[in-house]
C-alpha cells in the first residue's frame, strides 16, 4: 500500500509504500478510489510544517509549556531529544475517504467487500477504519461526489447545533469549502443566508447556491450587512466556519445576533470575547466537534458500540447517511466546489498547489492502482543482508511512540543486527525501520517469529498481546525481550511459566528478558555498590509521579492494557526488589478511595513490600501530582546513612563517607545498558541479566497487587 505522510520539521509531503494493513475487529479494510484534501485543516498543517521552531512555539503556547517544565524535572537534553523526536515523527494526511470494500472484520455487520463506502480513512490506497466511521454510498453519488461527504458532515453538525428552522437568517462566516457546504446545508432547511469573506469568488459561488453577501474585501461592514439582512431584528443565528487568529468574527457575530441568538464556532477563531455583548442578549456560544456525536470516544470508534438512535438522533455515522442523501436528492452540490484533480502518485504536486493558491477549495486525489499491488504483505526496505552468524538478529513486534523513539534506536545503537519489524497498521513499522536500517517491514506478526533468520523477538505491542507473542516466541526457540508487562494476569504468567520451561526441556535454553530498564541506570549501580557494603536491612520510598491519563486511554482498559500498577508500577517493584537483593515475602496495597470527583482511583496507591532479609519499602504510585515536581524520587534509608535520586538526574547521599552526590547532564534510565546486556548475553552463551526467577517473581507480585487494588472495599 501507499500513504501520504507530513514532515513536520519542514512541511514537506511525501508518499510511504508500506505491507497493506491487516483487518480488525470491528473495522473494515477500504481500496481507495478517490481523496479528498481538506483545504483548511491540511493547509493548516502544512503552513505549521514550514514554520521555523520559533513560530511553531508561538502557535502552540500550551505545548511550549509543557516543554519548559520537562526542562525543569528532566534536564534540557533530554527535553530536546524528545522534542526533536516528536516532530521527526511523520503526520498522516487526510480523512475524507472513499474507496471499495476489501475485508470486512469480526463484529462488523451492514457491510459486505465489494460494497461502496465513504470514512475518515487517511490519504492511502488501502485504509483501515472502525465500521462506525463510514457509511454505504448509494448508487447514483459518484465517487467523487461522495469524497465530499465528511467535511460535509462537519459543518452538518454545527447546524445540528445551531438548530435552524424554516424561515430563520442566518449568517455563515468564511465561505471555504466547509461554509459553503453549509450554505448550501442552510439552505436546504429553508433558512436565509447571508455569507460573509474577504473572497470575491467564494462570495459569488455562495450567492449562485441562494446567498446574499458581504464582501470585506470591499470594506463592508458585516455588522451592519447582517443587520440589514435580518430586517432590523439581529439575525437568529451564526455559523462560523472561518479559520484565523482574530477574534473578530466572533465580536461580529455576537453584535449582529438578536436576542437569544445563537452561535457556533465550525472553524478557528480567535477567542477574546466581549461579556457585555453576550450578557445583554443572552446569547448561547458554542463549539462544534468534528463530524457529531461519537467523535473521540473510544467505545463507539474503536470499539464499535452505536449510540440508541431513539436518544442521539445524529451520531458521526448518521451525519454521513444524511450528507449522503442530500447528494443522492440533488439539494447539494459539489460538483462546483471542484478545483483540480491529481493522481495520488502527484500527491505531493497537490499539496504544493495548497500552499501556493489560496483561492483553491477541492482539491481530489484519483487512486487507479490494481488491488492485488496494494495488498503485499512485506516490503523491503535495504537490500543488505543479516550475516549468519551467532550474533543476536532481531524482529521487533510493534512501533509504537516508546518503541520507535526509545527502544529500536537504543537496540540499533547497541549494535543489533535489525531484521524485520511488524505492526498491524504497515506504515509505522515503515517508518520506524527504515530510519533504523531493518531490512523489512511487514504486518505478519507470526512470519517474524518464524522467520529462521530472526534468532531474537522483541516484543513492543499492547499490552494484551505480550503473553501470547512471549509464548509463540519461546515455542520456537526464540530469544524474548518484551517490554513490560509480561503478562496481565496469573493465567497468562503460568502459560508462559510453562513454555518456558518446555523449551528448557526441549534443550533450546531461550534468553528471556524484561525491560526493566531503570535497574541498569548507572546512578543505581552506584546506589547498588553502595548498599552492597551494609549488612541491615534497608527501608525504601519510591515515589512515582506517573501524572494522569484519561480514563478511555488503552492503558487503563483492563483488558488491553492491564491498568497502570500492572503496566509501569512494575518497574519500581523490579528496581525495589533488584536493590534490596532478597526475595519479596510480604505485599499489601492500599488505593484512594471512591469518590465522584475521580474517575480512576487505582492509579493512586501504595504498594508495601517485605522482604525475607527484614527490609521493606513503600511504592508511591500517584497520578494526581504537579507536572512540575520530579516525576520519579527514590530513597533508601539504611544503617544511618540515605541515599536520594531525584529523576535519574541528581543523586544525593547523606551521612555516606567518601560519597556525596552523582549529577547527570542527561536522564540515564538505563535503557542503553538494559538493551547491550541483553544482546551480549545472547553473544556469550550467558543467562539474561535479570534472572528468570525474579522476572517470574516482580510479574506476579505485579498482578497481586493490582487485583487487591481492585478488591478493596
Amino acid at each position: 500500500m501507499r500513504q501520504i505522510f507530513q514532515d513536520l520539521k519542514n512541511g514537506d509531503s511525501y508518499i510511504v509504500d508500506a505491507p497493506a494493513p491487516t483487518v480488525s475487529a470491528e473495522h473494515i479494510l477500504i481500496n481507495t478510489t478517490s481523496s479528498l484534501i481538506s483545504v483548511g485543516t491540511e493547509r493548516m498543517l502544512v503552513d505549521f510544517g514550514k514554520a521555523n521552531m520559533l513560530d511553531k512555539a508561538r502557535q502552540q503556547p500550551d505545548k511550549v509549556k509543557m516543554v519548559f517544565n520537562k526542562v525543569r524535572t528532566d534536564g534540557l537534553l533530554t527535553t530536546v531529544d524528545a522534542v526533536r523526536s516528536k516532530l521527526g515523527q511523520p503526520l498522516p494526511l487526510g480523512y475524507c475517504n472513499v474507496g471499495v470494500v476489501h475485508k470486512v472484520g469480526t463484529g462488523v455487520t451492514g457491510i459486505r467487500e465489494g460494497d461502496r463506502v465513504v470514512s475518515n480513512g487517511a490519504h492511502a490506497d488501502v485504509v483501515r477504519v472502525p465500521k462506525n466511521l463510514c457509511a454505504k454510498i448509494p448508487e447514483s453519488v459518484s465517487d467523487e461526489e461522495a469524497a465530499f461527504t465528511v467535511i460535509a458532515s462537519i459543518g452538518l453538525q454545527g447546524l445540528r447545533l445551531a438548530k435552524p428552522t424554516l424561515g430563520e437568517c442566518f449568517v455563515v462566516t468564511g465561505v471555504g469549502l466547509i461554509g459553503l457546504l453549509t450554505v448550501q446545508l442552510l439552505r436546504a432547511h429553508g433558512c436565509r443566508v447571508l455569507a460573509v469573506d474577504f473572497d470575491t469568488e467564494k462570495l459569488n459561488l455562495a450567492k449562485s447556491f441562494g446567498a446574499q453577501i458581504c464582501n470585506l474585501s470591499k470594506g463592508e461592514d458585516p455588522v451592519a450587512a447582517g443587520l440589514a439582512f435580518s430586517r432590523g431584528t439581529g439575525v437568529d443565528g451564526v455559523l462560523i466556519t472561518a479559520s484565523t487568529k482574530s477574534s473578530a468574527p466572533v465580536s461580529d457575530a455576537a453584535k449582529m445576533s438578536r436576542k437569544r441568538g445563537r452561535i457556533v464556532l465550525v472553524g478557528v477563531t480567535g477567542l477574546q470575547l466581549s461579556r457585555s455583548d453576550f450578557y445583554e442578549k443572552e446569547l448561547s456560544f458554542q463549539v462544534s466537534c468534528s463530524y457529531g456525536p461519537g467523535r473521540y470516544d473510544p467505545n463507539y470508534e474503536g470499539h464499535g458500540n452505536d449510540y440508541p438512535l431513539g436518544f442521539v438522533r445524529w451520531t458521526e455515522q448518521r451525519n454521513f447517511e444524511a450528507i449522503l442523501d442530500m447528494l443522492e436528492s440533488g439539494h447539494l452540490d459539489v460538483t462546483s466546489l471542484i478545483s483540480k484533480r491529481f493522481s495520488f502518485e502527484d500527491a505531493p504536486e497537490a499539496y504544493t498547489m495548497l500552499s501556493d493558491d489560496k483561492s483553491a477549495l477541492g482539491i481530489l486525489l484519483e487512486y487507479t492502482s490494481k488491488s492485488d499491488e496494494r495488498h503485499v504483505s512485506v516490503v523491503q526496505l535495504r537490500s543488505t543482508s543479516v550475516s549468519a552468524s551467532k550474533e543476536p538478529v532481531v524482529g521487533f513486534l510493534g512501533a509504537g511512540n516508546y518503541a520507535a523513539r526509545v527502544l529500536i534506536p537504543t537496540f540499533k545503537k547497541a549494535g543489533a543486527q535489525l531484521h524485520t519489524i511488524s505492526t498491524s497498521s504497515g506504515v509505522t513499522g515503515v517508518t520506524a525501520g527504515d530510519r533504523a536500517g531493518f531490512l523489512q517491514a511487514t504486518t505478519d506478526s507470526a512470519s517474524v517469529i518464524n522467520d529462521g533468520a530472526v534468532n531474537t523477538v522483541v516484543i513492543a505491542t499492547r499490552h494484551d498481546s505480550h503473553a501470547r507473542f512471549v509464548i509463540d516466541a519461546l515455542t520456537a526457540g526464540k530469544n524474548v525481550f518484551v517490554e513490560k508487562p509480561l503478562a496481565l494476569d496469573l493465567k497468562e504468567l503460568d502459560a508462559i511459566e510453562a513454555a518456558y520451561e518446555l523449551a528448557v526441556m526441549k534443550d533450546k535454553a531461550p534468553s528471556l528478558m524484561v525491560g526493566f530498564n531503570r535497574r541498569f541506570s548507572s546512578q543505581i549501580e552506584k546506589m547498588k555498590e553502595l548498599l552492597s557494603t551494609i549488612s541491615e536491612p534497608k527501608s525504601f520510598i519510591m515515589t512515582m509521579n506517573a501524572g494522569a491519563i484519561p480514563a478511555d486511554h488503552w492503558t487503563q482498559d483492563i483488558s488491553v492494557g492491564g491498568g497502570r500498577i500492572v503496566g509501569e508500577a512494575c518497574h519500581f517493584i523490579d528496581l525495589m526488589r533488584y536493590l534490596a537483593d532478597s526475595e519479596i515475602v510480604s505485599v499489601q496495597a492500599r488505593r484512594m478511595g471512591e469518590n465522584p470527583a475521580t474517575e480512576i482511583v487505582e492509579d493512586k496507591a501504595a504498594i508495601i513490600l517485605g522482604f525475607a532479609d527484614g527490609s521493606f519499602g513503600t511504592i508511591h504510585y500517584f497520578a494526581n501530582g504537579a507536572a512540575s515536581f520530579p516525576k520519579e524520587r527514590i530513597e533508601v534509608f539504611a544503617a544511618g546513612r540515605v541515599l536520594q535520586l531525584d529523576n535519574f538526574r541528581k543523586l544525593k547521599a547523606f551521612g555516606w563517607p567518601k560519597f556525596k552526590k552523582m549529577n547527570l547532564w542527561q536522564q540515564d534510565k538505563g535503557q542503553h545498558a538494559c538493551v547491550t546486556s541483553f544482546l551480549d548475553s545472547i553473544k556469550n552463551g550467558t543467562p539474561a541479566p535479570i534472572s528468570v526467577a525474579e522476572i517470574f517473581e516482580v510479574a506476579r507480585v505485579s498482578i497481586k497487587v493490582a487485583h487487591a487494588l481492585r478488591q478493596q472495599e
